[in-house]
């Protein structure tokens, strides 16, 4: 079985009100992180809801990275999504789970567009 993409699922509980509410901060974790697993950026869009939470994603030649976050809860919605064969998603999910210290995450991996061959 083949697939077009990976999709990488993190919940994170337990993480920094603050850092999750910080939009520069995200932003610039987000394109470090992408860079660093060997992905292409070439957009961003962040935004900051009234009185808190962000969403943000970063486009990337491979597919994207987003985020969403719930300060209130100590919560953030993290997808990572490729179709390309050079990304280091290992990478990717440390870098995160260091920038946001959550006391729990879970991890879910999806492959996506997987293609079925006739016999």
């Amino acid at each position: 079985m083949e697939a077009l993409g990976l999709h990488i699922l993190l919940e994170l509980f337990g993480c920094d009100a603050r850092a999750l509410n910080d939009k520069k901060a995200l932003e610039k974790i987000f394109v470090h992180t992408a860079k660093e697993s060997n992905a292409v950026v070439l957009e961003t869009a962040f935004h900051k809801f009234n009185p808190h939470g962000i969403s943000g994603v970063v486009i990337i030649a491979e597919s994207h990275f987003a985020v969403h976050t719930w300060p209130e809860y100590g919560y953030a919605a993290v997808d990572i999504f490729s179709c390309g064969e050079k990304m280091h998603y290992e990478k990717a999910v440390d870098l995160i789970k260091k920038a946001f210290s959550p006391t729990h995450m879970t991890m879910l991996a999806l492959k996506r567009g997987v293609l079925f061959k006739e016999v």
